[in-house]
């Protein structure tokens, strides 16, 4: 239930033209979507956020597809989360990784690397051609509290992270990495590093977007357990 008091009242909510889904072949999707933009400050989207929806710069969005129900908000309760052995091994190899964040500008350095990325994980999926002004806006651009994060392995540049902060936890938007590092499993090292940051900051719960079990690209985040999903409007211990 979204609360009645100013600007939530203002917020509008409007329904995408059906479009290709990204994740089920021969499905069509729709997405709600929150305007205007400039409303959704730190609070509203906080509350979007325990209601299901995502960020995508200043695209705040859900699923919203007649008749299927594929697409599971999840989120990691942080102080109940116990990594499995696979998740200890693959945190202790990566400690060699530095972490720093930075302001919410661009560089060519991380560019280029998600080009890299998009390319290698991603080809025809739209992204892969993306410009620098497109990657900026995907993003970079943000209105509320967003931090771009840069993991080394000394000098070098191995992954790169931008997560929202939000009341009650961490929302982790998108990560990409070298893809010449794939088998040091920089993405499962990604979602472990923010548990371990929102457990520092006293936060309780990450926010990893969309669980679809029949997507073999989604269906990973079962694995960070236990995991909450919104089912009927109620987070609920799905994993």
């Amino acid at each position: 239930m979204f609360p009645t008091e100013p600007p939530f009242l203002r917020i509008q909510f409007y329904l995408t033209a059906p479009y290709p889904c990204s994740y089920l072949e021969g499905r069509e999707a729709r997405s709600q979507v929150a305007a205007p933009a400039h409303l959704i400050g730190q609070a509203a989207y906080g509350r979007l956020i325990q209601e299901g929806f995502r960020r995508s710069g200043h695209y705040t969005y859900r699923p919203h597809c007649h008749g299927c129900r594929q697409c599971v908000p999840v989120r990691v309760e942080v102080g109940k989360f116990r990594p499995n052995r696979s998740q200890k091994r693959n945190f202790r190899d990566n400690q060699s990784l530095t972490a720093v964040i930075l302001p919410m500008e661009f560089r060519d350095e991380h560019y280029r690397m998600y080009r890299r990325y998009q390319h290698a994980r991603h080809t025809n999926g739209g992204m892969d051609h993306d410009d620098s002004e497109q990657y900026t806006q995907f993003l970079l651009s943000s209105l509320v509290d967003t931090s771009l994060v840069e993991f080394r392995d000394g000098e070098k540049l191995v992954m790169v992270a931008v997560v929202d902060r939000v009341e009650d936890g961490l929302s982790a938007v998108y990560t990409f990495f070298d893809p010449g590092m794939e088998k040091h499993g920089l993405g499962t090292y990604a979602v472990l590093w923010q548990i371990e940051l929102a457990r520092s900051l006293g936060l309780s719960y990450v926010y990893l977007g969309y669980w679809i079990k029949e997507s073999r690209k989604m269906a990973y985040k079962s694995g960070y357990k236990p995991l909450q999903g919104l089912i009927e409007g109620r987070w609920t211990e799905i994993a």
